[in-house]
């Protein structure tokens, strides 16, 4: 991702995110210049010792953090593990997002997305009266863990209720640092497409060890990727907040660029059209799993 977040105004294209019209939208920033020098979840547990689920007052609901992309929220959990199988929902309204004691909200989930399309949520295991989801928000910023490096992923509890079930997907993205590489991996695990890639550089590397997913998708020229579609995901830089500059929260983005092999990016995932395209035909809460 680039050095700022702005406003843009973003048309419809066959390989955008569909938008009725034209709409103004924040959308976050992706850099195209050079950089400075596990198994499957579990959908359902038992519900004997799963808490219920709290009332949340409008008002309430309303006053709390909305985990975005640009947001850091200490009471979400971290993420570090990755998955093979999810289940993607919307929204049926604003909801909560509660912590691992699941007592009190934290954080809420907008309806609606930056692009003011259904919000995209990906859920993975559920347990009674709640789904365990990812979410697009961070937990902490790198530079507040000590040396230690941030979550790259976060994840948190939603009430079953607020949710409307989409799809299953039924295939997964697979990105290798070590390869530099893109896989497109069926649910049997079966590599049905595989690209060359572009990724970070050891000062500002592409977090691994863990799964993210497709979170929106937009066509934004100025940005430098021409007419391909930006493939933003829920994942974000582990070793800096800003690695790239700016205020889009360190974002990692799969975007065409020239140049498709080597240690080269802020963190972004580097792609030739052809890997844009296959990536563009998959659907929204696809997983993204970095090794």
């Amino acid at each position: 991702m680039r050095t700022r977040t702005l406003w843009a105004t973003i048309g419809v294209t066959a390989a955008a995110v569909a938008v009725t019209g034209a709409v103004a939208v924040a959308v976050p920033m992706l850099g195209g210049g050079p950089a400075p020098a596990a198994a499957g979840p579990t959908r359902s547990a038992s519900a004997s010792a799963v808490p219920s689920v709290p009332r949340v007052s409008p008002a309430a609901l309303a006053a709390l953090p909305e985990a975005q992309y640009s947001a850091v929220i200490g009471g979400l959990m971290p993420f570090d593990r990755t998955v093979t199988a999810d289940t993607v929902f919307q929204l049926r309204a604003d909801a909560p997002l509660f912590g691992a004691a699941r007592e009190e909200p934290v954080a809420r989930f907008a309806a609606a997305d930056f692009l003011r399309q259904p919000t995209t949520v990906v859920g993975l295991r559920r347990e009674g009266a709640w789904e365990l989801v990812l979410t697009p928000a961070r937990q902490q910023l790198p530079s507040a863990s000590g040396g230690a490096g941030a979550a790259a992923q976060t994840s948190a509890w939603v009430p079953v209720a607020s949710l409307r079930e989409v799809s299953t997907p039924t295939s997964r993205i697979v990105i290798s640092t070590k390869d530099q590489s893109v896989s497109i991996v069926s649910a049997s695990g079966t590599v049905t497409e595989r690209f060359d890639a572009g990724v970070g550089t050891a000062d500002t590397p592409t977090p691994t060890g863990v799964t993210g997913y497709l979170e929106q998708r937009y066509v934004d020229p100025a940005q430098g990727t021409g007419d391909h579609p930006i493939q933003l995901t829920s994942l974000h830089s582990s070793a800096a907040d800003e690695p790239y500059g700016g205020h889009d929260g360190g974002l990692i983005g799969l975007h065409w660029n020239a140049t498709t092999s080597g240690a080269v990016s802020h963190g972004c995932v580097r792609l030739s059209s052809e890997a844009v395209a296959a990536v563009n035909a998959l659907p929204l809460g696809t997983l993204v799993t970095v090794e």
